[in-house]
């Protein structure tokens, strides 16, 4: 059951990091700090105004929010810490979605950071049951097990049955990879900028079939951030109106008994995926064929494909026509663009950060500031961001005033910013002025802030 909420919930601002190879040389404290100060930049508040606050994280000790938020302020907020697996951002913002349209709140910042090792993901924690040891159990039954990365298996599995079961082929998936690299490179803050041909991502390492290397996303370093707030707040701030993008459906969901059908599909949560979906779209009053773009969880090609089906952007077991036509970027029939940022794949996948990213992606085209990859006439965004265990969050974003994304020049979004330029297509810093005014202006703590803000603006 769905409790009614009370009060609209809009995103005001968002701010993110370039994503980065993780290579130890940038600390969670600076990827949250600079995330978290571009996004109250861009919602033209001060630290002094965030009630609540969110922090998104997988890798780290507990209580690593409390050491990225002290930077902003000591102001004796709540602050959270959230870990729910490759949704965690996305889950941030569920959280606090409805906090704030239960009245709890009228102005919560959502930071998510995190710093990975190198290579594939892996368990820290190897003298306990492991959260998806029961879905791994199930994929030995059915599938058995080599010893390619176990969330390749996974999902190239669900790839391997979506061929066996619609007719789809091994360069459907290859497609997919594609175009996501290619989306890529008009997005200033992806970890890959690199294009390639078809037959060079089917040409690069076989991962495990059908994924070659460059259709799995990488393990990256990254940080981004949003600020949310009620409907009373943004009342206050109507010269803020034509940038806040309305919250106009979400769902967060976990798995049903399906998970252990014994396919390899519901094994990856597409039931649970396709029920968040219709919730949120209900909630939006809303359909699939309504969304102009969409940035969907792409861990993999594969769960690009299964994903597109259980969103219903296409019909039941046509995701791979749908792919073959173009419909899936610029130029289709559909006027619907996946992925236009890179994806998961192309731009990066820091847990934490992933969803919050997601989300400052769609914001950008709502407004429309991302005016080197703009869809036009979008009034329709959708967000999928899914985490096996497992959890998924589904959102449907419109524009607070109700109008379709039209295209704001660069000047003009540098002139009303506070941040003095266009983050949509820009990745570039802040000054120590600028940091100064989101701080909070009495119980700021030089100590807590240490030497982050020096490390971030050096890298400017």
């Amino acid at each position: 059951m769905v409790i009614k909420r009370n009060e609209p919930c809009y995103v005001l601002g968002v701010g993110m990091t370039k994503f980065i190879k993780p290579r130890g040389k940038v600390d969670y404290t600076e990827l949250g700090f600079e995330a978290g100060v571009k996004a109250m930049l861009d919602a033209q508040i001060n630290y002094d105004d965030v009630d609540q606050g969110v922090a998104c994280y997988c890798y780290g000790d507990s209580t690593c929010g409390q050491r990225v938020f002290y930077q902003f302020g000591m102001t004796q907020i709540p602050i959270y810490n959230v870990n729910n697996n490759c949704s965690t951002g996305s889950t941030g913002l569920a959280m606090a979605r409805n906090i704030i349209s239960h009245g709890g709140a009228d102005c919560m910042l959502v930071v998510g950071f995190e710093k990975m090792m190198p290579g594939s993901l892996q368990s820290f924690w190897n003298d306990r049951s492991n959260p998806t040891g029961t879905t791994l159990e199930m994929m030995q039954q059915t599938r058995g097990i080599t010893n390619a990365p176990g969330a390749a298996q996974m999902f190239g599995n669900a790839g391997r049955e979506y061929m066996e079961k619609y007719g789809a082929k091994a360069a459907d998936f290859a497609e997919i990879a594609r175009i996501n690299h290619e989306h890529s490179q008009r997005n200033p803050y992806s970890q890959f900028k690199d294009v390639y041909t078809l037959e060079q991502i089917e040409k690069s390492p076989m991962i495990f079939e059908p994924l070659t290397k460059l259709q799995c996303c990488p393990t990256s370093d990254g940080g981004a951030a949003a600020v949310l707030v009620s409907q009373d707040f943004l009342d206050a701030r109507p010269h803020l109106k034509d940038q806040a993008v309305l919250i106009a459906g979400q769902c967060i969901a976990t798995d049903a008994p399906s998970l252990f059908s014994r396919s390899a599909i519901d094994l990856m949560g597409f039931e649970m995926s396709k029920y968040a979906c219709q919730t949120a779209m209900n909630e939006a009053k809303t359909e699939p064929k309504d969304v102009s773009v969409c940035e969907l969880h792409d861990c993999f090609s594969a769960n690009e494909m299964i994903t597109i089906d259980a969103l219903g952007l296409c019909p039941p077991g046509k995701a791979h026509e749908m792919v073959r036509a173009g419909d899936i970027t610029y130029g289709g029939k559909r006027n619907l663009v996946i992925n236009p940022s890179g994806g998961l794949i192309s731009k990066g996948h820091p847990l934490g950060a992933s969803g919050i990213a997601q989300c400052a992606e769609l914001v950008w085209h709502l407004r429309g500031w991302a005016n080197n990859r703009l869809v036009k006439n979008t009034s329709v965004a959708l967000q999928h961001n899914l985490g096996l265990g497992g959890a998924v969050v589904v959102t449907v974003y419109k524009r607070a005033d109700g109008k379709s994304a039209e295209s704001v020049s660069s000047e003009a979004i540098a002139k009303k910013t506070g941040l003095g330029y266009n983050p949509a297509v820009e990745a570039k810093g802040f000054t120590e002025q600028q940091a100064a005014s989101v701080k909070s202006k009495t119980k700021s703590s030089a100590w807590a802030l240490a030497d982050t803000q020096t490390k971030v603006q050096a890298r400017f």
